[in-house]
């Protein structure tokens, strides 16, 4: 009997008896069996990387650096390694027998389409022989395999909260989830939201005119704020709708940007442009993300379990993962947002995939 034949029971289970251990109100933090997954170093292993971008032709062109004309391939080299435990190998082949018939979604901006398609194609050079389907219908993309019936698909929404249109311009709705979103979120076996790269963005890049939490509309106000304020929402939205026996929720937690060398104090360098190895670990020189904190702080306050998927440090060490100039915009564009694949978000799946399958 497959390890999911039994369905919703046995993803039960899986949230009372996963790897994470160490629970504070609904966050589920970064402990493997008593050991912090978060905390180590990227070490340099030859048997890396996981996959080959050129075996899978899906993969957005802003993420494939090598075809982008990116000379340097250490980057490709570093594996994860905690200080105190070993993380589980991958193995795609399982995924795809225990979430036969099931659907995996992320939702959230870029860098969930990062992750997206790095999980992806790791699923698909693992059984490279089975075929698969992409289908992208507005703003959801469903990536089928239909040997297992098992669907890995992506949501773009860059803030989780709704924004409507009005008189008065576009209206970003702090306390407000839109009736559209929830009934794609409801039934899904294993979801994983993301929010946080669109929040700072201001002039023509900002997709939004007014801010209104309750009756009371704003120009603007403190990004942090409005980002907090934004998740409440989200957090009340999975401690009612979402039923633990039959749904896993995970937040990808923040991904950094390494957009001023400064912070990691390096006085050569203005950005990640031509950085070609991760600063040692296991702890980044800067300061810690304020975002980061935000995201901790309202998923202690759930009723429901939540996983964080803790790479914001571990990215933050990866200063040489970025497209850079082999991105989308190429010469004429710096790209310290995203990452490369294949590349760091690989290792955001490592984790997801030791989440999902220890018992």
């Amino acid at each position: 009997m497959d390890a999911f034949a039994v369905g919703a029971t046995t993803i039960a289970l899986l949230v009372l008896s996963v790897l994470y251990q160490e629970v504070h109100g609904g966050l589920v933090g970064s402990d493997i069996n008593g050991c912090d997954v978060s905390h180590g170093n990227w070490v340099f292993d030859d048997s890396y990387p996981l996959y080959a971008a050129p075996s899978c032709p899906f993969i957005e062109n802003e993420f494939d650096c090598i075809k982008n004309g990116r000379p340097d391939k250490y980057y490709l080299k570093y594996r994860w390694q905690p200080s105190a435990c070993n993380l589980p190998k991958f193995d795609g082949s399982r995924i795809l027998t225990e979430f036969r018939g099931k659907r995996i979604m992320f939702i959230g901006d870029s860098l969930s389409l990062n992750q997206w398609q790095s999980l992806t194609c790791m699923l698909h050079t693992a059984v490279s022989k089975a075929k698969y389907t992409l289908v992208r219908t507005g703003g959801l993309s469903t990536f089928t395999f239909p040997e297992y019936n098992l669907k890995v698909l992506f949501s773009r929404n860059a803030f989780i909260v709704d924004i409507v249109a009005s008189p008065a311009g576009r209206v970003l709705k702090l306390d407000s989830i839109s009736t559209q979103d929830e009934e794609l979120w409801l039934g899904i076996d294993v979801l994983i939201f993301n929010t946080w790269h669109w929040w700072l963005h201001t002039g023509r890049k900002q997709p939004w005119d007014l801010i209104q939490v309750g009756k009371q509309t704003y120009t603007d106000m403190d990004r942090l704020v409005a980002y907090e304020k934004a998740l409440n929402t989200w957090a009340s939205w999975v401690n009612s709708n979402v039923d633990p026996n039959k749904t896993m929720v995970f937040f990808q937690g923040v991904s950094p940007d390494h957009s001023n060398a400064t912070e990691w104090s390096d006085p050569k360098a203005i950005n990640c442009n031509a950085q070609s190895k991760p600063l040692p670990g296991p702890d980044y020189p800067g300061k810690a993300h304020p975002a980061e904190e935000v995201v901790e702080k309202v998923l202690r306050s759930m009723s429901k379990p939540v996983h964080l998927l803790d790479v914001t440090t571990l990215s933050q060490l990866r200063k040489d993962g970025h497209p850079s100039v082999y991105g989308l915009g190429g010469h004429r564009g710096m790209d310290c947002s995203h990452w490369c694949l294949a590349g760091v978000p690989d290792t955001w799946n490592v984790l997801l995939y030791a989440a999902l399958t220890q018992n």
